[in-house]
């Protein structure tokens, strides 16, 4: 049962990631430049899941001669659109939104693109009992480039909602005030930089439980039951936070219990559904999504990769270290059923005649083949290096490598190369092997 509900959420996330692309090779969201900065202030409508909205994007010009700005299309309709107080026309081409700029922008170049928008976003937007959550497709339900990994963000949100409903959102609330008509605005900051696909929000009527820095919220559980399942958090927190070499990277964790199977990380919280979730604490079949998603926190929102084809280095290293967790709490044999499952995977996509290294740029024939690849093998991979070089200098690369690059981005040579640090070792051959896929991977990758 675990792990049919375990491949189920995989490919929900899986497709998630992975279903939007731009329909004409030239309109690539995030193309030409980086964002610095979104702020926004959004109204969102509990009974008919939409929103209104103003948004703030400071950008900078990367590649000189840059004459679009071109974002994840979606379903809002922009009402107006001005950079620099200059009036631009959005068009939505194939899955772009493109605004044209009409005079190039100089490399360099520094804007803000203004915009107001309303709509009822097509995807991102869940319900539970009493909630409306985002979940995922942050570029759905305001404007930004859905899976720029490496593009990382400023990001502040004030929501407005009705007085006395509660909120979630990346980073920390910095202040509540009275609103219009009887609502309050709720601003929320945080304080390191994410790409867009980790932001976030949750608006309802929540029971509370805090326990250090750890959260636990829900509109389907009370206190009781939140303290019950959410009992392992901070266990595994302090597990993590002693591989990783660092402290919980946003120094505040919360963990949002929802109706239904949901099980999605964003900066600084994750919403977990109930089917997902351990029906016992201690069960070690059970509680993977908790420890996936916290661990996520430190690989995958705090070290990122830069680009598709590095994404193992989150859900790899992720999937791994949940294995790695379990080998912690419940003994090897926990750990063991954790990486036979992945490979399982991974043969199932082999019958099929389908297995690519890790930091394979090319097209995957399905959702399922690139979840056996970069996170099953990604974990496989993970577990080789630590037979190889032993749990003192394995343990050591990945504290270099999750410090080394703390707030940033990486790619498969730079935990090669943090491994190879450790261990005094030359592992060209072995990352040629799993990870690039040719005797001088490491060069090409």
């Amino acid at each position: 049962m675990r792990d049919i509900r375990q491949m189920a959420w995989i490919a929900a996330a899986a497709a998630a990631l992975f279903s939007a692309a731009p329909a004409l090779a030239e309109d690539v969201p995030g193309a030409g430049f980086d964002v610095t900065r979104y702020t926004l202030a959004l109204t969102p409508d509990m009974a008919s899941a939409a929103l209104s909205g103003r948004e703030t994007i400071a950008f900078r010009v990367t590649e000189a001669g840059l004459d679009r700005l071109v974002f994840t299309g979606n379903a809002l309709t922009i009402d107006s659109a001005r950079l620099d107080g200059k009036a631009l026309v959005p068009v939505q081409r194939g899955k772009a939104l493109v605004f044209e700029l009409g005079k190039p922008l100089p490399r360099g170049r520094r804007g803000k693109l203004e915009l107001t928008y309303h709509g009822r976003p097509a995807r991102g937007f869940a319900r539970s009992a009493e909630a409306l959550y985002t979940s995922y497709f942050a570029c759905d339900w305001m404007v930004c480039a859905q899976d720029r990994f490496g593009d990382k963000a400023a990001f502040s949100l004030d929501l407005s909602v009705p007085k006395g409903m509660d909120t979630l959102s990346v980073g920390r609330r910095v202040a509540k005030r009275a609103g219009q008509d009887g609502r309050e605005i709720h601003r929320w900051r945080a304080a390191r930089l994410y790409p867009a696909y980790l932001y976030g929000f949750a608006v309802g009527r929540f029971a509370e439980v805090r326990s250090g820095k750890l959260a636990f919220l829900s509109d389907v559980a009370d206190p009781a039951e939140l303290q019950r399942r959410f009992a392992e958090t901070g266990d595994m927190a302090r597990f993590f936070a002693a591989k990783a070499g660092l402290p919980l990277p946003a120094g505040e964790y919360t963990q949002l219990l929802v109706r239904g199977d949901e099980a999605q990380e964003a900066a600084t919280y994750a919403v977990l559904g109930l089917d997902a979730m351990p029906g016992e604490p201690g069960d070690p079949a059970e509680d993977w999504a908790i420890a996936h998603e916290l661990a996520h926190q430190w690989w995958g929102n705090l070290v990122t990769c830069t680009a598709l084809r590095e994404f193992w280095l989150n859900e790899g290293v992720t999937t791994f270290m949940t294995a790695a967790w379990k080998e912690h709490r419940y003994g090897r044999a926990a750990y063991e059923a954790e990486l036979g499952a992945a490979r399982q995977r991974l043969q199932g996509a082999r019958e099929q005649r389908f297995d690519k290294p890790l930091a394979w740029g090319g097209t995957y024939p399905s959702l399922g083949a690139r979840r056996a690849v970069q996170y099953s093998k990604g974990a496989l991979f993970m577990d080789r290096l630590r037979g190889e070089l032993g749990e003192a200098a394995f343990w050591s690369g990945l504290r270099r490598y999750t410090r080394g690059h703390a707030g940033g981005t990486v790619t498969s040579l730079d935990l090669q190369q943090a491994m190879e640090a450790a261990s005094g070792r030359d592992l060209r051959a072995l990352f040629a092997e799993w990870v690039f896929g040719s005797d001088d991977g490491a060069e090409k990758g």
